[in-house]
C-alpha cells in the first residue's frame, strides 16, 4: 500500500506539470487581455505597454510560464491583478468556503443517492421504479442557475425560511446555527444533479450484482434478503460510485460556480467567475491547479477506497 501511493503520487507530478502547460497556453490564446481590460476603452498604445510591463504580461508566454512556474515551487503564486495583493492571500480566504460547501453537498448526495438507488433497485413496484426514473432524469436535466433561483424565490422570497445568500447574518459570523442555514440552500442545489446521477448509478450496478452467481450462493445458504444485500451485494456495487466520486473532486469546484454566483456565496466557484471576467490569470492558474490537483487527490482516494470496499482488491 505504501510504496503504491509512493509511486502515484511521483506519477502525479508530471501529470500536474503537463496540466500547468496546457493551462497556462490556453490562457494566453484567449481573445483579449488584463492590459486592455484595466487600462480602459480610451487607453492609447503607450498605456498599454505600460500596463503589460506593470502586469508581466509583456514578455513571452515562455518566459512568463518559467517565472511562474519558479515562484509556485518558492511557494508564491503571485499578485492578482484584481485584488492586488498576494494569490495565496485571496484563496486563503475562498478555500475554506468551497470546501465546507463541497463536504456539505457531497454528504447530502450520498445520504440520499445510495438509498434511493437501492429501493429503485430491489423494488417490486414499477411505480417506484418510474418515479425514481423520472426524479432522476429532473435531477439531471434541470439548470443549476435556474433551480437556485427557484429555492431563493420559495424558501427564501415566498416562506422566509432560508437567508438569500451569503454565507452569514452581519454580525452573526459565529453563530453556528446561521451559518448552517446560509449553507442549506446552495449546498441541495449543487447536491442535486449528483444526487440523480449517483443513484442510477447505484441502481444499474446493484441490478447487475444482483444476478451474478455469489448472491444466488447466499441466498440457497439461507441469508435473509436484508444480509444479503447489505454485506455482499451493496459493497460491490459501491465500486462504480466510488470512482464516480474520485473523478468528482475537481469538478466539484467548477460546478459549484454557478452556485456559489446564485447564492453570492464567498467561495472558490465566485472567485473563479470573477477571475474568468476580470482575466486575473494568476488567480485563475490558481483555481485551475487546484482542480487539478483535487482530481488527482480524488483518483488517488478512490484507489485506496476500493481495499475497503472490496477487499478482493489488492493495490500493489
Amino acid at each position: 500500500m505504501n510504496r503504491y501511493f509512493i509511486r502515484r503520487t511521483l506519477l502525479a507530478i508530471p501529470t500536474l506539470l503537463v496540466v500547468s502547460v496546457l493551462l497556462f497556453g490556453l490562457l494566453q490564446l484567449a481573445p483579449g487581455g488584463p492590459a486592455a481590460l484595466y487600462a480602459g476603452p480610451d487607453a492609447g498604445p503607450e498605456d498599454l505597454e505600460r500596463i503589460s510591463r506593470l502586469l508581466g504580461t509583456d514578455q513571452p508566454a515562455p518566459i512568463q510560464y518559467i517565472r511562474w512556474l519558479g515562484g509556485v515551487l518558492r511557494g508564491d503564486w503571485g499578485i492578482s491583478f484584481r485584488y492586488r495583493e498576494p494569490v495565496a492571500s485571496v484563496l486563503a480566504g475562498r478555500l475554506p468556503n468551497t470546501v465546507q460547501l463541497m463536504a456539505a453537498a457531497l454528504l447530502i448526495a450520498l445520504v440520499l443517492a445510495v438509498p434511493f438507488g437501492v429501493v429503485s433497485a430491489v423494488s417490486r413496484w414499477r411505480a417506484v421504479q418510474y418515479l425514481a426514473s423520472v426524479v432522476a432524469m429532473l435531477g439531471v436535466s434541470i439548470p443549476t442557475f435556474w433551480l437556485g433561483m427557484m429555492v431563493l424565490l420559495v424558501f427564501s422570497v415566498r416562506l422566509r425560511i432560508l437567508p438569500s445568500g451569503g454565507i452569514a447574518t452581519i454580525g452573526l459570523e459565529h453563530d453556528p446555527v446561521d451559518r448552517l442555514l446560509h449553507l442549506i440552500g446552495p449546498a441541495s442545489v449543487l447536491a442535486t444533479m449528483y444526487i440523480a446521477a449517483w443513484s442510477r448509478y447505484v441502481r444499474s450496478s446493484l441490478l447487475e450484482v444482483l444476478h451474478q452467481d455469489y448472491i444466488r450462493l447466499a441466498r440457497a445458504k439461507g441469508l435473509g434478503e436484508w444480509t444479503v444485500l447489505t454485506r455482499h451485494a451493496l459493497r460491490n456495487a459501491l465500486l462504480p460510485l466510488v470512482t464516480l466520486i474520485g473523478l468528482q473532486g475537481g469538478s466539484l469546484v467548477g460546478g459549484a460556480m454557478i452556485t456559489e454566483v446564485v447564492f453570492a456565496w464567498p467561495g472558490m466557484g465566485r472567485l473563479l467567475a470573477e477571475a474568468l471576467a476580470s482575466r486575473d490569470y494568476p488567480v485563475l492558474m490558481a483555481a485551475f491547479m487546484i482542480m487539478a490537483v483535487l482530481t488527482v487527490l480524488g483518483n488517488l482516494l478512490a484507489d485506496l477506497a476500493y481495499g475497503w470496499v472490496d477487499p478482493r482488491i489488492r493495490l500493489s
